[in-house]
């Protein structure tokens, strides 16, 4: 039968040399350039790595720049279309109140109008430039007009004196005989507060 020995031979250990001076320096100089490129390496992949989070970083601040300015452009548009309504719901209550303002002057001028008229005295026209009114008609006394003048300036809606500027005396009689003379008078309306 076969015989195997199982048990491990003690080899003899080698020992080592003792290195000399130069080896032991290249040694060292070998350990710290090695030491160095290992450094320098973690330093440039640290380097990179932060340069890579900063890219990213700057990526997701300027998509979300650009999505908040996609929001705000559309938000100047609806701004712009708010306003350019406001605009124009403002130039309709203004247009409101000036009718309403001016609704309420013919009115009250026509009342004034009709009730400073006198007896045998009638109105043919009425006329108004801005401030100024012109008011021909025809009467059967000069005293009926002369009345008509004094209503008109108690009135207080007439600025004193209420001129008149033409009367003539028509040519042909009204029925029964009785002169017509037609007038003109001329009154600046007094500007009231409504």
């Amino acid at each position: 039968m076969i015989r195997i020995n199982l048990l491990a031979v003690e080899r003899e250990r080698t020992k080592r040399r003792p290195l000399s001076g130069i080896q032991a320096t290249q040694q060292k100089i070998t350990l710290a350039c090695s030491l160095i490129l290992v450094l320098t390496g973690l330093g440039v992949g640290w380097w990179y790595w932060t340069l890579d989070k900063q890219s990213k970083r700057i990526e997701e601040d300027i998509a979300t720049g650009q999505r908040e300015a996609e929001r705000l452009r559309t938000l100047i548009v609806q701004v712009k279309q708010f306003e350019t309504r406001k605009a124009q719901l403002e130039e309709r209550v203004a247009l409101i109140e000036d009718l309403r303002k001016g609704q309420a002057g013919p009115v009250h001028l026509i009342d004034e109008i009709s009730r400073s008229l006198p007896d045998l005295l009638w109105l043919t026209q009425i006329k108004q430039s801005g401030q100024d009114l012109t008011i021909s008609g025809r009467c059967t006394a000069m005293t009926a007009l002369s009345d008509f003048v004094g209503n008109l300036e108690l009135g207080g809606y007439f600025n004193k004196p209420v001129e008149i500027i033409e009367t003539l005396v028509d040519s042909q009689k009204a029925a029964g005989g009785v002169e017509v003379i037609r007038f003109t008078v001329k009154a600046t309306i007094t500007a009231r507060k409504t």
